[in-house]
């Protein structure tokens, strides 16, 4: 474009020169005037634009180079522009309610290929952060920070609680279904491995055949008193049960002594030597368990993931009031990050032009506006060609 802008400036300086001496009564003079006219709007227009980034031929005119030696107040007020015309929470809020970003985000996740991208790429950042947990890390946070913290709270009236509200919910009375469950089946399968602990305790001098007898008979006895229990919810055994465990729930909770000896038995269980071994090696398993499961593609944690963002997606599309819980939250956060780091975030443009070079930042401007300082000298080559042609011609006239 600098070629053309110069071509047309160096053609009226030729036509211009042709034309001198010839008649300008007539039409060449109207072509001199033209020519004239032109090499002036072109050169001013030259002028104009070669101000703004340097030095009309090096010459150190006043009020030229406009850009190098104003870049920092440019910087400056280009972020004051973009803070308060752009970085502002009305604004913010208003594009992010125009985006409807709850429902765009729905139709995209409730697409099974793109659940399985985000699912894939969240299993890749899972598997890096756990490889980069190292053992030692873990045995430093579990013995240095959390083990003391435990230590140093009052767990007992807790536990207490705890344990109190299980037993009035019944709660416990899936764990009770199943040992009781467990034990009766342990019981048929393994009769010798039971008569063989009773023989053992048996006393020396009784016969044989009276301890083998006592023995069957308690085997059996034992055997009606687990099925007994395990197929009667109000059995006085469970009914002891509870008891025995709202009584200890009472004392955690109300009885200094067994507060005090619960407490002691969890510090020295804190703080016992073999403590760290034992989280390290809780801590190897389930990293192990979790990497095995996230290099699955078909594994169920994997589906189960994928089926929860399918859903997810799924649900924004249909649920307007998740939508406008999603779009709300999404609008606070972003009103947030604007009016409390609007400005920081805006002062990246000043810092980054102020830190360019003044040549260079001149540069980088005239080559991004590019064809379009070019074409304003070629619009001054025309339209001074034309208001020549106007004047020579109103000239004519007036003669």
């Amino acid at each position: 474009m600098k070629v053309v802008a110069l071509s047309l400036l160096i053609a009226a300086a030729v036509i211009y020169l042709l034309t001198f001496r010839l008649d300008h009564a007539g039409v060449w003079g109207y072509v001199n005037t033209m020519a004239e006219a032109a090499m002036v709007g072109a050169m001013a227009d030259w002028f104009a634009v070669t101000a703004l980034f340097k030095h009309p031929l090096g010459i150190p005119i006043p009020h030229t180079a406009i850009i190098p030696r104003k870049k920092d107040e440019l910087a400056g007020s280009l972020q004051s522009f973009f803070a308060d015309n752009f970085l502002t929470e009305g604004i913010v809020r208003e594009r992010m309610a125009d985006a409807h970003l709850a429902r765009r985000l729905g139709v995209w996740l409730q697409d099974e290929a793109h659940a399985r991208r985000l699912v894939v790429e969240a299993v890749r950042i899972l598997k890096a952060a756990l490889n980069k947990v190292s053992d030692e890390d873990v045995r430093s946070v579990a013995t240095d920070v959390l083990l003391p913290r435990l230590a140093k709270e009052e767990v007992a009236p807790m536990t207490g609680a705890l344990l109190e509200a299980i037993v009035e919910d019944r709660a416990h009375k899936g764990l009770v279904d199943l040992v009781l469950r467990e034990l009766y089946t342990w019981l048929t399968k393994n009769p010798r491995d039971f008569t063989a602990m009773l023989h053992e305790r048996a006393p020396k001098w009784s016969p044989q055949f009276v301890n083998q007898r006592v023995v069957s008979a308690l085997y059996w006895q034992a055997l009606d008193w687990v099925a007994a229990v395990r197929d009667d919810p109000e059995h006085q055994t469970r009914q002891a049960l509870d008891a025995l465990l709202l009584r200890i729930a009472s004392d955690l909770g109300e009885d200094a002594s067994v507060q005090a000896r619960a407490e002691a038995l969890k510090v020295k269980l804190l703080m016992h030597p073999q403590i760290g071994d034992t989280v390290i090696s809780l801590w190897q398993s389930l990293r192990a368990s979790l990497n095995d499961a996230l290099d699955d593609p078909d594994s169920t944690i994997r589906a189960r993931a994928v089926a929860m963002i399918e859903d997810l997606g799924r649900t924004l599309v249909v649920d307007e009031a998740q939508q406008a819980r999603v779009d709300g939250l999404a609008q606070d956060a972003v009103g947030y990050l604007v009016t409390t780091y609007g400005r920081e975030l805006s002062s990246v443009i000043s810092h980054t032009i102020k830190e360019w070079d003044g040549q260079s930042a001149s540069r980088r401007i005239e080559l991004y506006v590019g064809r379009d300082l070019q074409f304003i000298r070629i619009n001054g080559t025309v339209v001074g060609a034309l208001v020549g042609l106007i004047i020579h011609a109103v000239t004519q006239l007036l003669l």
